[in-house]
């Protein structure tokens, strides 16, 4: 039996800064950005990016 390891993405809290409303997504990029990690993701309320901050453990674990 071979078992295949899930590439799940963790749930996420953004928070939509034009919006002013906060929301939780699994659907994200992970780009890096001048040695920092962010998780970048389409806004639900328009067409803009929602950005949060990762931790470098979490960037290289989620990339």
């Amino acid at each position: 039996m071979s078992h295949k390891k899930m590439n799940m993405k963790d749930k996420l809290s953004f928070y939509d800064v034009k919006a002013k409303a906060k929301f939780d997504s699994n659907e994200y990029d992970v780009r890096e950005k001048n040695g920092r990690y962010f998780a970048v993701t389409k806004s639900q309320s328009g067409p803009h990016e929602c950005w949060r901050v990762l931790s470098k453990a979490d960037g290289e674990r989620l990339k």
